[in-house]
């Protein structure tokens, strides 16, 4: 695998994934954005606009590169077209544990998933592909993370919770043992879930409820 990486998204989530490959021992080539107005959040790579800049960056480097999706929230429907995108075009992706988290030895991780600073990851946890489990989150035994997902800075999920894709879990919240949150969910910062919450819901409060939900 490539010791060369670039960064998809170039605000903080990157400064913070920069911070973290260098420790790792990757080399941080190339950045891009779709904001023509956004400024390189490191020194000396320089950021490239959309996928007309990326193709012809693309153009211009030859050697092996992997990637990482620099960008977090709730948009990991975004974080995974990005990374199909880069893929077919011949990018590798890797999936990064910093190196003051924890990750129990059978735990699996996606590709593109990302384990920051002082995280842990519990036993026969499933993280899948372009999964954050943020600064100071606890995902604890047996937790099943779908595609897209995003567990916030100090959320805690205990034991056999499951998430669906692409739902966001925010910061300082704590889902119950054995709590089902469905797809495309938000889960308001500060939030304790105490009973299963279905697909497209908004939810917040102590306990958690439904603020907003799609249209049928």
């Amino acid at each position: 695998m490539s010791a060369d990486l670039v960064l998809w998204g170039a605000s903080g989530h990157a400064k913070v994934l920069a911070e973290c490959v260098e420790r790792l021992g990757y080399r941080v080539v190339a950045l891009f954005d779709n904001d023509p107005g956004v400024s390189s959040p490191l020194e000396g790579v320089t950021v490239h606009v959309g996928w007309d800049g990326f193709l012809k960056w693309r153009q211009s480097w030859h050697g092996a590169v992997s990637f990482l999706v620099a960008i977090g929230g709730q948009k990991g429907a975004v974080r995974l077209d990005i990374h199909d995108r880069l893929e077919r075009e011949g990018l590798v992706p890797i999936s990064i544990v910093h190196p003051t988290a924890y990750v129990a030895g059978n735990a699996t991780i996606g590709k593109g998933g990302q384990v920051l600073a002082n995280a842990a990851v519990g036993v026969e946890v499933r993280l899948g592909r372009q999964t954050i489990v943020n600064t100071s989150a606890s995902v604890d035994h047996e937790c099943v993370l779908g595609d897209g997902v995003h567990i916030a800075p100090g959320a805690t999920l205990t034991g056999c919770v499951t998430v669906g894709d692409r739902s966001l879990v925010g910061a300082g919240t704590v889902v119950l043992p054995r709590v089902r949150i469905g797809r495309d969910v938000i889960v308001g910062a500060g939030s304790v879930v105490v009973r299963d919450i279905p697909d497209g819901t908004t939810v917040a409060g102590n306990p958690a409820r439904v603020m907003r939900a799609e249209a049928a």
